[in-house]
């Protein structure tokens, strides 16, 4: 945030009209919204919101059936796979269920990327890899095989095989939901530790007390679209009467059950 004016700067990402359709039903609606460096931006809503869709819109995981990407004011052409593959080196992904290679230890997972996508030496590589794994906390564990890590650490192998290819915006997709309280509390406190350093973030969640500490914008969605958007202290304020307040009331309470 700019100190002076209390402003961020111009948008890192932005989305203009994300719409998706799966299985005939419509997923996303005409979804829009700007990401500026160094802010933070959290999705809630119930289940089959469209959260982890829009998500995979964004880095084209899942093409959006319509709808405008821009990436520091430059349009992606979301039908030129080497322009794709240009785009996801500087827009990382964190998943739910970790996706990293069952055959590779985590040194491997993190330096196969670095190797393979931006074509550095083995050696670098592994140097690099070293080096994120211990800014995730596990520079103890680079030998080790994922069948052999907690859940919790697969999760920061997998954060620190994103943050290797430094990317200018992370998507981060319920990146603890697959993890119990304590695995989830040692994901948390890296991402903390991004968002301290100033990374640009986009993330779904149901960890909600965490979600409100760390974001400067909360966008509540339902049925594909986003219906209300805010700064949480305005959003969450009692007697707001928002959607918002509404759901993390009855999340509170056990009645709607994870989001």
């Amino acid at each position: 945030m700019n100190e002076k004016t209390g402003t961020f700067p111009e948008p890192a990402l932005r989305l203009e009209e994300i719409s998706k359709s799966l299985g005939g039903r419509l997923i996303l609606d005409a979804v829009s919204l700007d990401l500026r460096k160094g802010e933070r931006k959290v999705l809630i809503g119930p289940s089959g919101a469209g959260k982890s869709t829009l998500l995979q819109c964004v880095n084209c995981l899942v093409l959006p059936d319509r709808g405008r990407i821009f990436l520091k004011g430059e349009e992606l052409d979301q039908s030129d796979n080497r322009a794709l593959r240009l785009f996801r080196r500087r827009v990382g992904m964190i998943f739910q269920d970790f996706n990293l290679f069952d055959h590779l230890t985590a040194l491997g997972n993190v330096g196969i990327a670095l190797q393979k996508v931006r074509g550095l030496p083995k050696a670098e590589a592994e140097s690099r890899a070293v080096e994120e794994l211990a800014r995730v906390g596990l520079e103890g564990k680079a030998s080790m095989y994922p069948a052999e890590l907690s859940g919790g650490q697969k999760q920061r192998v997998a954060i620190a095989r994103a943050l290797a290819m430094d990317p200018e915006v992370i998507l981060l997709d319920e990146p603890t939901s697959a993890l119990d309280p304590e695995l989830a509390g040692e994901v948390l406190t890296v991402i903390r530790d991004l968002a301290d350093g100033g990374m640009t973030m986009l993330m779904a969640t149901h960890q909600m007390d965490f979600a409100l500490a760390l974001a400067d914008e909360i966008l509540f969605m339902e049925q594909g679209r986003i219906i209300e958007q805010g700064v949480p202290s305005l959003l969450l304020a009692p007697g707001s009467g928002t959607r918002t307040l509404d759901f993390c009331s009855r999340l509170a309470l056990g009645a709607e059950g994870r989001i």
